[in-house]
């Protein structure tokens, strides 16, 4: 199983970045995973951001993120995205993105999100 995420960087408050995970080798087809995407900041635990259903329902927020931030998926790519609007200095973490195959957890290598002028 291979999750690689892309699309991490530097933006200014109240930018905007979009991040995207790619997935491959999950034991049945991607549309009927669950995927999520997780954050941890410096010397904080991880916490989880978004999640959305398969295949591509419902979604559940961090109440930090809510209306800010928008978690989707193209079953046809395999991809997970999350976009991520009105940009805060308190958003600024490594983004992983994760999903669940047969009872083991698989995370991304992750990528860094800067949000500073």
């Amino acid at each position: 199983v291979q999750l690689v995420e892309s699309g991490g960087g530097l933006v200014q408050p109240g930018g905007s970045l979009r991040l995207s995970c790619e997935v491959s080798g999950f034991t049945f087809t991607f549309r009927t995973y669950g995927m999520m995407w997780y954050r941890q900041a410096p010397g904080k635990e991880r916490e989880l951001v978004a999640a959305i259903g398969s295949p591509g329902g419902s979604t559940n927020y961090a109440d930090s993120v809510k209306g800010r931030f928008t978690i989707s998926r193209d079953n046809a790519k395999n991809t997970v995205y999350l976009q991520m609007n009105s940009l805060e200095s308190e958003d600024t973490a490594v983004y992983y993105c994760s999903g669940w195959d047969r009872g083991r957890q698989y995370w991304g290598q992750g990528t860094q999100v800067t949000v500073s002028s």
